[in-house]
């Protein structure tokens, strides 16, 4: 599928069971939800019908948080029959994961833990993401990590790795906005380097999150506003995209789903006080 084909959903939130009551009792003004894909590869039960109910009034997006695409064992296909299985029931229009590892044979970590920058692995990912995305017979998209540690094997910045590994593999970005911004703090580089050297025509989604300022380094918690910071960065990023869907990220110390929504239409502020070229 060409960049082209990919549709802008508009402005969405990830969809919390915290926020389920006030979901299912009114029609929120909000464009679209994002699922985390493991919450329902399941084979029945509450988290299906709950499912249902959304699918039938929006669209929906997957999310997934364990593929670990740059792990050592084996890609698990039992793993992506059922996350192909959920996608044929959402119709999603791609389906994301992170570029990370959390894998060993016989052991998960439950962690989005980070790559080296090299070239081996870059070669490694590739392979793994064009068989995950043929597999799938949909776009697929690996999101950037926030990052808090860098390794002395590194051959190069964190933004041209990200680049080689989704033209090489002619996969797509689901570009988080806020980690470029948690990383550019932890590492002490302009984020706006790392935003000129990505290929912004590769991005399908963005994302957009709290964080917590520890101090000496920034955490990407997901329990807070979006910064003014990262509002600007997302002014910046936005319009080179040509229009993209754009998602809010809350995932602790929730906030009522009112309040949620009206920050996520933040974003429609600065769309439109951008001209999308």
């Amino acid at each position: 599928m060409k960049k082209r084909d990919i549709p802008n959903l508009g402005i969405g939130i990830g969809l919390r069971i915290p926020h389920y009551e006030a979901i299912f009792s009114q029609k929120a003004d909000i464009d679209w939800f994002e699922i985390i894909s493991e919450n329902f590869m399941v084979d029945g039960g509450m988290p299906l019908m709950n499912l249902e109910r959304i699918l039938e009034r929006y669209p929906v997006v997957m999310h997934g948080v364990t593929l670990a695409i740059g792990s050592s064992d084996p890609l698990d296909f039992d793993y992506l029959k059922k996350l192909k299985a959920l996608a044929k029931k959402t119709k999603t229009p791609w389906v994301s994961d992170h570029l990370c590892w959390g894998r060993v044979p016989g052991s998960h970590f439950h962690d989005l833990l980070p790559l080296n920058y090299t070239k081996e692995t870059i070669d490694y990912v590739v392979e793994r993401a064009r068989i995950v995305q043929d597999f799938l017979e949909l776009p697929f998209a690996l999101e950037n990590l926030s990052s808090y540690v860098t390794f002395n094997s590194d051959e190069m910045p964190e933004w041209e790795f990200y680049s080689q590994i989704v033209e090489k593999a002619d996969i797509y970005m689901m570009l988080d906005v806020n980690n470029i911004y948690v990383s550019s703090r932890n590492h002490d580089f302009d984020p706006m380097e790392y935003v000129n050297n990505i290929p912004l025509d590769r991005v399908l989604q963005i994302h957009l999150a709290g964080h917590t300022d520890c101090g000496n380094y920034l955490l990407d918690t997901h329990d807070n506003y979006v910064t003014d910071e990262v509002w600007k960065l997302y002014g910046e990023v936005y319009p080179k995209t040509r229009g993209v869907s754009t998602l809010l990220e809350w995932d602790d110390k929730f906030i009522s789903f009112e309040a949620t929504c009206q920050e996520a239409k933040k974003a429609k502020q600065y769309q439109k006080s951008l001209a999308v070229k």
